[in-house]
C-alpha cells in the first residue's frame, strides 16, 4: 500500500525533471538555428563588423563548451571574453552539464523500466499532466510581453552576481545574442516542455 502512495509522488518528480531537462537542452540545441534566424534578420552580424558564417562558427565554439564536458576552456576565435563573462559562462555549464546528466539518468531509468515492463512507475495521469502544461501557457504569454523583467528576474533566480550583465565593448558577443533571440530560446523551451507533457493526454494507455 506504501508502495502505491509512493508511485504517484516518483512520477511526478521524475517527468518534472526530465521535462526541464529536455526543454533546457533542446532549446540549448535549437539556439544554433535559431540564431542563424535572427542574426540573418537584424543583421547583427554588421555591428560587429563579421559574416554570418563567422558569427555561426562562434557560436558553435561557445556551444562546444557550455555542452561538451571535457571541454573546460572556453575560446571564442573572433569574440573576445572578459573575466567576467567567463565566469558566467562556466555557472551556464554547469546548469546545462546538471540538465544532461538528469537527462541521462532518466533515459536510463526510462529504458531499465520499459526493459522490466514496471512503466507504471512512471506514468502521470492525464489530469496531472494537464496541471504540469497550464502553468507555462499561463506565464509565457506575459513573460514575452515583458520579456526584459522576466529575464532579468530569471538571473537573479539564478544567479547570485551580476556576471551575466555583458558589456559590448568588452564581449561584443551579446551584441548578437540580441533580447529577442533569448526570447525565442525560452519559447522553444516552453513548447518543448509543452511537448512532453502533452504525449501523456494523448496517450491511449491509461496504464503503461
Amino acid at each position: 500500500m506504501e508502495t502505491m502512495k509512493k508511485k504517484p509522488i516518483v512520477a511526478v518528480v521524475y517527468n518534472c525533471l526530465m521535462a526541464l531537462a529536455t526543454a533546457t537542452l533542446g532549446a540549448v540545441v535549437l539556439s544554433w538555428p535559431l540564431l542563424a534566424v535572427f542574426v540573418k534578420i537584424q543583421k547583427t552580424n554588421l555591428i560587429v563588423k563579421t559574416t554570418l558564417a563567422t558569427v555561426m562558427e562562434n557560436y558553435t565554439q561557445l556551444l562546444d563548451y557550455l555542452l561538451l564536458p571535457f571541454n573546460d576552456k572556453l575560446q571564442m576565435s573572433n569574440f573576445p571574453t572578459s573575466s567576467s563573462a567567463a565566469r558566467h559562462f562556466y555557472e551556464c555549464k554547469l546548469l546545462f552539464e546538471l540538465a544532461i546528466i538528469v537527462f541521462v539518468v532518466g533515459l536510463l531509468i526510462l529504458i531499465f523500466l520499459k526493459m522490466r515492463k514496471r512503466m507504471s512507475y512512471i506514468y502521470i495521469s492525464r489530469t496531472t499532466a494537464l496541471i504540469f502544461m497550464i502553468l507555462p501557457v499561463i506565464i509565457l504569454p506575459f513573460a514575452l510581453m515583458n520579456f526584459d523583467e522576466f529575464f532579468i528576474a530569471f538571473h537573479h533566480l539564478l544567479f547570485n552576481n551580476g556576471d551575466w550583465l555583458f558589456n559590448p565593448a568588452t564581449d561584443p558577443i551579446i551584441n548578437v545574442l540580441t533580447e529577442e533571440f533569448f526570447a525565442g530560446c525560452f519559447a522553444t523551451g516552453g513548447i518543448i516542455y509543452e511537448l512532453y507533457f502533452s504525449c501523456f493526454i494523448l496517450s491511449k494507455k491509461k496504464e503503461l
